[in-house]
């Protein structure tokens, strides 16, 4: 049994809302600012119950931090029929050789909006390898996603094998003043469709 897959499924909407768990966290290895030993000591200084990184398109933080206690994560940029969305991966091994292809070939990869937005990969291939790798696929921050119908998307991405969504999201910067969907509506379409419910901040910055 994956221990970081059950640890996400026993969080509570309490746990996102309170601040205490905070599954989307970017570092230096991709466009954050903030070293991983700088957000596990803050994260430890917060109180936080739980966190994970996840660096768009590359898991480097976790393989030079093995035993940091962290939930394992990535964000893949990610094209599905019209719609360019980013797809979270949780409780992945980090060393599974099947993921390896999706990963960015370099910096520029995990950083560069213009370079992640033509990023080719094949979302029924991915969400496929990041089951074979023990990990779950989460739909990040949906109401930014260009759906005409989220629940429409949402049970097209069930069939290829989405997991979870990306409930308990503030929305800040840019995403406050464009969103496609309701982002109440969130919790109603994961209770649905039985998915799992996650939650994060999408931190970027230097300070949690």
């Amino acid at each position: 049994m994956n221990k970081d897959i059950e640890l996400i499924k026993s969080f509570t909407k309490d746990d996102y809302k309170s601040g205490r768990v905070n599954l989307h966290i970017h570092s230096s290895y991709s466009d954050g600012k903030a070293d991983v030993e700088s957000i596990i000591i803050q994260a430890k200084q917060k109180g936080y119950k739980a966190f994970a990184i996840t660096d768009h398109n590359t898991v480097n933080a976790h393989l030079t931090n093995p035993d940091s206690g962290i939930i394992t994560g990535v964000e893949f940029d990610v094209w599905y029929k019209y719609i360019f969305m980013h797809l979270l991966a949780y409780g992945i091994d980090v060393k599974y050789d099947g993921l390896a292809k999706f990963y960015a070939k370099d910096k520029r990869g995990t950083e560069m909006d213009i370079v992640r937005f033509f990023a080719k990969r094949n979302p029924v291939e991915l969400i496929k390898e990041i089951h074979s790798a023990g990990g779950i696929a989460v739909l990040a921050h949906p109401a930014c996603c260009w759906a005409l119908n989220m629940e429409e998307f949402v049970k097209d991405l069930i069939e290829i094998g989405l997991d979870g969504l990306e409930v308990y999201y503030p929305y800040p910067r840019w995403r406050k003043y464009i969103k496609f969907s309701n982002p109440d509506s969130l919790e109603y379409l994961a209770d649905k469709y039985n998915l799992i419910k996650t939650g994060g901040t999408d931190f970027h910055g230097e300070i949690l």
